[in-house]
C-alpha cells in the first residue's frame, strides 16, 4: 500500500476501519419529506430527550472532522493512524425512503464518499450505502458504489419501517442477490447498527446506544448465522462494528441451542465456527473483552476501529489496543495487518 503517510515503508500501516463521514447533500435530498419527520419522531422516542440534547451539540462540534479532509488527516496523524476506511454516518441510512428516493440517497452517498476519499488517495478508502428496505435494489446500488471506486458498503442490522410494515432482517431471502453480488465482487460489507427495536425501554441514560448497539449487532449476526446465509455465501467479507456486540462473548449459548434444539439448526455447523469467517472491529471499550474476541474469532479476524470522531468511540485507538497486552504479532495484525490485507485485495466492479 503506497501513499499512506507511513514514515517507514517497511512497516504495516495502521488502519482504522470504523470512521465516519457527514454528507450534507444526502440530507438536502431528504429534506421536507414526510417520512423524514416520522423517522425523526421514532428516533426521538427511542433515544429520549436527554440523549438528543447531548447528541446534537456533540455532533455539531465534530462537523469539521466529519467533512473536511484536511482536518480529518490532521486528526489521523495525531492518533497515529495511517489509513481510514470511511463510511457515511449511519444517520444517512434513511431506510424509510421510497424506492426512487432511496436510490438517490445511496447514489449521493456513494458519490460523496468517493469524492471525499479522492482528496487523500491511499490514506482514505470509502464505503457506500445500499437501501436494505428495498432488497431488490441492493445489488444494483452495491455495483454503483464499486463503480465509484469504493471498497464496499455499510449496512444497518435491519431496516426498520416507521410505517409499521414488517422489517427487513439480514436473513431475508430477498437479500440473497445482494449477498451473492457482495461475495462475487469481494466487496466489504460493514455491519453498523442504527437504532434499536427495544424502543422506549432504552430511552434513558443513553441505553439506546450503550445497550442497543451491541444488542443489534448480536441479533443481526445471529440472523446471518442461523439462517444459513453464511453457509450459502462462505466468502462474504463482512466486518461487524463494536466487536460484534454481545454475540462473541456469549456464543456458547448459541452453540448450546444449536446442539439441543432442532428449531435452531438452520446453519450447518455450531454458530461459534462462523465467527472465524467474519471480521470484527476492536471497539469494545474493555481490554479483557478484546482479548476474548481474539480468542473466539482469531487474531486474523479483528481490525482496529475507533468510531471516528464520535464520543462513543475512542480518541486513541492504539492506546486501547495496547491495553489488551497482546503478543507483538497479534498487536500488529489488529493494528493494521489484517485490514491492509483486506484493502489490498482486488474488487470486481
Amino acid at each position: 500500500m503506497t501513499g499512506t503517510g507511513v514514515t517507514d515503508p517497511r512497516r504495516t500501516p495502521t488502519v482504522d476501519v470504523h470512521a465516519h463521514l457527514l454528507l450534507p447533500e444526502v440530507e438536502e435530498a431528504v429534506g421536507g419529506q414526510a417520512g423524514l419527520a416520522r423517522a425523526r419522531n421514532l428516533d426521538a422516542r427511542r433515544n429520549g430527550p436527554a440523549a438528543l440534547a447531548v447528541s446534537g451539540p456533540m455532533v455539531g462540534a465534530r462537523v469539521p472532522r466529519l467533512t473536511d479532509v484536511a482536518v480529518r488527516l490532521a486528526a489521523m496523524d495525531a492518533q497515529g493512524v495511517d489509513v481510514q476506511l470511511v463510511s457515511p454516518s449511519p444517520s444517512h441510512y434513511h431506510y424509510w425512503a421510497d424506492p426512487q428516493l432511496a436510490a438517490t440517497v445511496c447514489q449521493l452517498a456513494n458519490e460523496g464518499t468517493a469524492a471525499h476519499c479522492a482528496k487523500a488517495p491511499g490514506r482514505l478508502h470509502g464505503l457506500g450505502l445500499v437501501p436494505l428496505q428495498h432488497p431488490g435494489l441492493a445489488a444494483e446500488l452495491l455495483d454503483h458504489a464499486l463503480q465509484q471506486g469504493l471498497r464496499g458498503v455499510e449496512i444497518s442490522s435491519h431496516a426498520p419501517r416507521p410505517d409499521g410494515t414488517r422489517e427487513v432482517e439480514l436473513s431475508d431471502p430477498r437479500l440473497d442477490d445482494f449477498w451473492a453480488r457482495a461475495e462475487e465482487t469481494g466487496a466489504l460489507v460493514f455491519l453498523h447498527p442504527f437504532g434499536c427495536t427495544l424502543d422506549e425501554r432504552l430511552d434513558q441514560w443513553y441505553l439506546s446506544n450503550t445497550v442497543g448497539q451491541p444488542t443489534e449487532n448480536a441479533v443481526a449476526l445471529s440472523h446471518l448465522i442461523f439462517s444459513g446465509v453464511l453457509d450459502r455465501h462462505p466468502d462474504l467479507k463482512l466486518i461487524a462494528a463494536h466487536g460484534g456486540g454481545y454475540l462473541p462473548t456469549h456464543i456458547g449459548r448459541s452453540d448450546h441451542a444449536w446442539r439441543v434444539r432442532p428449531d435452531a439448526r438452520g446453519c450447518a455447523r455450531e454458530p461459534s465456527s462462523y465467527l472465524r469467517r467474519l471480521y470484527f472491529d476492536s471497539l469494545v471499550h474493555d481490554p479483557h473483552v478484546l482479548r476474548e474476541l481474539l480468542r473466539v474469532a482469531g487474531p486474523d479476524r479483528v481490525l482496529l476501529g475507533s468510531d471516528f470522531p464520535f464520543d462513543m468511540g475512542t480518541e486513541d485507538p492504539l492506546a486501547a489496543l495496547r491495553a489488551a497486552r497482546l503478543t507483538d504479532a497479534d498487536f500488529d495484525a489488529v493494528r493494521g495487518g489484517n485490514a491492509a490485507a483486506l484493502l489490498q485485495e482486488g474488487l470486481t466492479p
